[in-house]
C-alpha cells in the first residue's frame, strides 16, 4: 500500500453525504426546511429554517455538528450510518418517495399485525375462562366486520389462540 492510499479517508462516509441526503430526505417526504428546522427542534436540537438551507445548498456548505447528525438520524429515523452514507445512485426523487411509502406501509402493517395478534390472545384467553361466550362472540365478529368469511377467518385464529 502506497503511503497517498493510507492517508486517504473513504468516501463512503461523508459530511457531504450527510448533507445531501438531509436534501433528498426532506424532499422525499415533502417537507419544507422550515418543516425540517421544526422538527428537529422538536427533538431536541434547535435550528431554524435559514441552517437547513445553508446546509443543503450554501458554498461552502455550513458543517453539521455530531449533535444535529444525531437529531437527523432521529427525525429522518434513519440510522447515523445510513444518513452517512451517498444517497443511491439511480433511484430519483419518484422511487425514493414509493419506497419510502412501501417501507411506512410495511411498518403500519407490522403494528397492525402485532396489535391484532394481542387482541386475538386476549380474546382468546377470555374465551377459555368463558367458553359459554363462544357463540355470542362469533356473533360479535361478524356484526363488526359485516363478512361472515372474514369474521370465521377471525375466530379460527381466535380458537387457535394465535394469529401468527
Amino acid at each position: 500500500m502506497q503511503d497517498a492510499e493510507w492517508f486517504q479517508t473513504p468516501s463512503l462516509y461523508s459530511e457531504g453525504n450527510a448533507a445531501a441526503r438531509v436534501g433528498l430526505e426532506r424532499e422525499v417526504r415533502g417537507w419544507s426546511t422550515t418543516e425540517l428546522a421544526a422538527r428537529m427542534t422538536k427533538a431536541g436540537v434547535p435550528m431554524n429554517q435559514t441552517a437547513v438551507w445553508r446546509i443543503e445548498n450554501a458554498t461552502p456548505r455550513r458543517k453539521i455538528t455530531l449533535d444535529e447528525a444525531l437529531g437527523f438520524s432521529r427525525v429522518f429515523e434513519l440510522p447515523l450510518e445510513e444518513l452517512m452514507s451517498p444517497p443511491l445512485a439511480g433511484l430519483d426523487l419518484e422511487a425514493r418517495r414509493l419506497v419510502q411509502e412501501a417501507v411506512e406501509a410495511f411498518a403500519e402493517k407490522q403494528d397492525a399485525e402485532d396489535r391484532l395478534h394481542a387482541a386475538v390472545l386476549a380474546t382468546a384467553t377470555y374465551l377459555k375462562a368463558h367458553p359459554d361466550s363462544s357463540q355470542n362472540l362469533l356473533e360479535q365478529c361478524i356484526r363488526l366486520l359485516g363478512d361472515g368469511r372474514d369474521a370465521h377467518g377471525l375466530w379460527n385464529h381466535i380458537a387457535a389462540g394465535s394469529y401468527y
